[in-house]
């Protein structure tokens, strides 16, 4: 990183720490900050090596990637002056689902914030309902609120770059989450519902940093995907090793297609991860995933 870069993110961690928003385990260091480094600029070889060496040394998993079946992506957020993103084929979008609604929340965010929709107390319902138990009703009537147009303005905004061609594309929604309405696929694979790791890395990475439209904003998204209602994939097995920790999360499943993002905060853990997968047995593989991920995540920091 910078020198110059170095400072700015010293005098940020100042300022969060004087102002009462601690860096630690009661809550996010959320502060608006316009000049982030971009999710390319925290890409780290070492972790990228670790972590191919460590999926590759499951034979199955090995193969997924190679079929590009399987897409990995991890941010580590344990050092706020050093920042890792590691992906593997994190430009490759796939069909993900339900994991792209946080790209309707995004949209439905700005359009709050532009006063372009007021926010009531039926729109918090169902942004709630949407995150965290996936609800396709609520789902539908946020996308016919917004229409297919102001969802892909914000995630095309230069701000966001949440979808890009020039990376491989990233978050889409060109689908109502229902079997009737007209369609906006996606302009490189025609997906209705996509995504690639990279892109929702940067989503929860921005979030994280409260540079998603505003640190008000960003703070109202994190408390609607905070402590998710299904308990599957990732959750199902945080569970287990991280139950003081706090998960915000979005995943989705569709038939072969099973993908999952989380934002893990707490006492030892501050990162991101997010699988898509292309597989009968995606769930389980995406639960089995959490602990080689987080070995990854240690081994890194130990360098």
């Amino acid at each position: 990183m910078h020198f110059k870069k170095i400072k700015e993110h010293f005098l940020i961690l100042t300022f969060l720490v004087f102002s009462g928003v601690v860096y630690g385990q009661n809550g996010l260091p959320i502060s608006h900050v316009d000049d982030i480094d971009p999710i390319a600029e925290i890409e780290n070889a070492e972790l990228k090596d670790i972590l191919t060496k460590q999926i590759n040394s499951n034979k199955k998993w090995k193969r997924l990637v190679a079929g590009r079946q399987m897409s990995i992506g991890i941010v580590d957020l344990s050092d706020p002056l050093n920042f890792k993103y590691a992906g593997m084929n994190d430009n490759f979008m796939m069909y993900a689902a339900s994991l792209p609604k946080i790209a309707i929340l995004l949209a439905a965010m700005d359009a709050i914030e532009n006063g372009e929709m007021e926010y009531t107390d039926e729109i918090k319902k169902d942004l709630r309902l949407m995150i965290s138990k996936s609800n396709n009703q609520a789902s539908t009537r946020m996308i016919d609120r917004l229409g297919y147009k102001k969802i892909e303005e914000v995630l095309r905004a230069p701000k966001n770059k949440l979808y890009d061609e020039e990376v491989g594309g990233g978050l889409w929604v060109g689908k109502r989450y229902a079997a009737a309405g007209k369609r906006s696929p996606d302009p490189m694979k025609g997906l209705s519902h996509a995504a690639t790791t990279r892109q929702v890395c940067s989503f929860y990475y921005q979030l994280a940093l409260g540079n998603l439209i505003s640190t008000e904003r960003s703070k109202e998204m994190l408390d609607i995907m905070k402590d998710p209602k299904l308990h599957h994939k990732f959750v199902n097995t945080l569970d287990i090793i991280a139950p003081k920790a706090t998960v915000y999360r979005k995943s989705g499943s569709w038939r072969n297609y099973h993908s999952d993002s989380a934002l893990v905060w707490g006492p030892k853990r501050k990162y991101i991860i997010v699988a898509l997968i292309d597989n009968d047995y995606g769930e389980q593989i995406i639960r089995n995933l959490v602990r080689p991920l987080e070995k990854v995540l240690k081994k890194a920091r130990s360098l």
